[in-house]
């Protein structure tokens, strides 16, 4: 019995064998048809794209194009290779001794192309009209092995080409790409891919319903190969029949309408409805990374919408996901939708991160529907200018003896009986304890506020002050905004306004210069003391590192002594 021929990948069976089957590629197709009918071959192409949009495949129908001599074996050049005589057949199954293909990715180095290519150029081709090296993947090559090429690549002779695919651009060095004539494939397009799958589809005997090709559509991101891939797929799951739910089952994603769904649940911000669509979906068999990604597609979707409304007709999307996108898109601020696409972009790194996908898509979705709630800017900003919120009340700063003494002070309306009240301290009880400058000091001291307080040290020279009113003329060390800071601060600890008010000249020196002040009278009166003057002399390199008076020596050891009893005490006499 003879054996059963084997069974070839729908990629590989539907391969495009001339530039008729190739779909997507207008452009260049235009462009080469022209530059062979002029006869205006290039030495050597470079196509670029992402993969499979049928970079090796177009390197392939042009070297057919170049070598096909026709059925009739007198043909030349051609856009339209015949793909029966001995040439194109040679090539199509990669025995062509005259076609050679390097893979760029294992053969990197610059000893792979001395010997496939350097050594072998010279040579005229052994029975095709041109010998051409088709590189894929080339800019997996080293850098040594493209300057070896340099020289070859730019005069050739003249039966030879080159012909280069790679899917990333930047890193083939310029010099090579100002020799080649670049290509660049483009995406295939949702509707151009699904009838192309419908016609594989209807080839293979197979029926497909057309959500199942917008899935398939949707899941290839523009690739040819893995649209056909995921077919073959999907005709094998469907035996025979393929439907939309068995597609989604396969590529583990949720329904689209239920996406829908949970989006709408997420931006209403119904957390329990939320976290319960999700974990039906995940019980479904939906992976959480691809419900994530869904609801950022939606996000992207509905965005895009909202800007370009004739976006909406979109060929892979339903006619009743099509309506619910419009609403959606007339209903949600801008605002929302980009907060909710950045939201999600950190959740998909979350996800990808945790031990446990479905736990983190949880917690993701908790945050989105509790953003959801919260107002924007906008609304933020009129909320204050109306009004301050209700219910503030701050505490005073403890006086300067360290006390907590004072209530709380309501510093907004509040609310009672439907009437707003402004409550607050009388003026004259809040300024009370501040009879003196120096219990400012004190408040800022007890506060916390190290920068105002080095800042008010240094730069204020009082000239006037009562309870409520400063007015100080400023040090050259005080900054521009230190009477608005002060005059802010105090009102915040006293709960008054305080009025801060600066002159151009006068008033008494500052903290600090009063502080050094006297510490450099008290030591020019210790280096005047003759046993200071003593040591001076005994030791001349010697320096003052600090001065205790006798009063700071007196309250250190009146701290340290040992408490006083009222009787002598007897260690040896016997206890009563």
């Amino acid at each position: 019995m003879a054996d059963n021929p084997a069974y070839q990948v729908l990629a590989r069976k539907y391969r495009p064998q001339t530039f008729k089957d190739l779909i997507g590629q207008d452009a260049m197709v235009r462009v080469l048809k022209n530059a062979f009918a002029a006869d205006r071959i290039a030495q050597a192409f470079i196509m670029t794209g992402i993969r499979g949009t049928g970079k090796t495949t177009t390197a392939r129908i042009i070297a057919k194009g170049m070598n096909c001599v026709g059925p009739d074996g007198n043909g030349g050049p051609t856009v339209e290779p015949c793909g029966v005589c001995e040439p194109c057949r040679a090539i199509a199954e990669g025995r062509h001794v005259d076609v050679m293909e390097m893979d760029g990715a294992s053969q990197t180095g610059v000893n792979d192309i001395r010997d496939n290519i350097i050594s072998t150029v010279s040579y005229a081709p052994a029975s095709a009209r041109y010998k051409i090296y088709i590189i894929d993947e080339v800019h997996m090559l080293s850098t040594s092995a493209f300057n070896a090429l340099l020289k070859t690549l730019e005069e050739p002779p003249a039966h030879v080409k080159f012909i280069f695919a790679t899917t990333e651009i930047r890193k083939v060095p310029v010099t090579v790409l100002s020799r080649c004539q670049r290509f660049d494939l483009r995406r295939i397009e949702p509707e151009v891919m699904m009838t192309h799958l419908a016609d594989i589809a209807g080839r293979e005997g197979a029926e497909v319903g057309q959500d199942a090709l917008a899935l398939i559509a949707r899941a290839s991101e523009g690739s040819v190969r893995d649209a056909q891939s995921l077919l073959d797929q999907a005709i094998a799951h469907g035996q025979g029949e393929t439907t939309a739910d068995q597609v989604r089952a396969m590529l583990g994603l949720a329904d689209r309408g239920r996406v829908l769904d949970l989006f709408d649940m997420v931006m209403k911000g119904d957390a329990a409805g939320a976290l319960a669509e999700i974990a039906g979906q995940y019980a479904d068999g939906a992976d959480p990374m691809a419900v994530l990604r869904d609801l950022a597609e939606v996000t992207h979707w509905i965005s895009v919408v909202k800007i370009t409304p004739e976006a909406v007709e979109d060929p892979t999307v339903g006619p009743d996901e099509r309506e619910r996108g419009r609403d959606m898109a007339e209903r949600l601020p801008m605002r929302a939708l980009t907060r909710m696409w950045q939201m999600l972009l950190k959740a998909l790194e979350e996800v990808a991160a945790a031990p446990n996908a479905m736990m983190a898509a949880e917690m993701a979705i908790i945050r989105l529907t509790h953003v959801a709630e919260l107002p924007s800017p906008g609304d933020l900003v009129r909320k204050l200018k109306d009004g301050p919120p209700a219910g503030v009340s701050a505490s005073p700063a403890p006086g300067p003896g360290g006390g907590g003494g004072g209530g709380t002070v309501a510093r907004g309306p509040v609310a009672h009986h439907g009437a707003a009240t402004a409550v607050a301290r009388q003026p004259d009880d809040a300024l009370a304890r501040y009879q003196r400058f120096d219990q400012v000091v004190e408040l800022i001291r007890a506060n916390r506020d190290a920068k105002l307080l080095i800042d008010v040290e240094t730069g204020v020279r009082l000239v006037n002050y009562a309870p409520g009113r400063i007015e100080f003329a400023p040090s050259d060390a005080a900054p521009r905004d230190l009477a608005a800071r002060l005059g802010a601060a105090l009102q915040r600890w006293t709960g008054v306004r305080w009025g801060v008010s600066v002159v151009a000249d006068g008033g008494a020196p500052t903290i600090a210069e009063t502080r050094d002040a006297e510490a450099e009278a008290l030591r020019s009166k210790a280096l005047a003391h003759p046993m200071m003057q003593a040591v001076l002399e005994a030791f001349p390199d010697a320096r003052i590192v600090g001065i205790r008076t006798p009063e700071q020596i007196a309250a250190e050891a009146q701290v340290e002594a040992l408490p006083e009893v009222d009787e002598e005490w007897d260690p040896f006499a016997d206890d009563d």
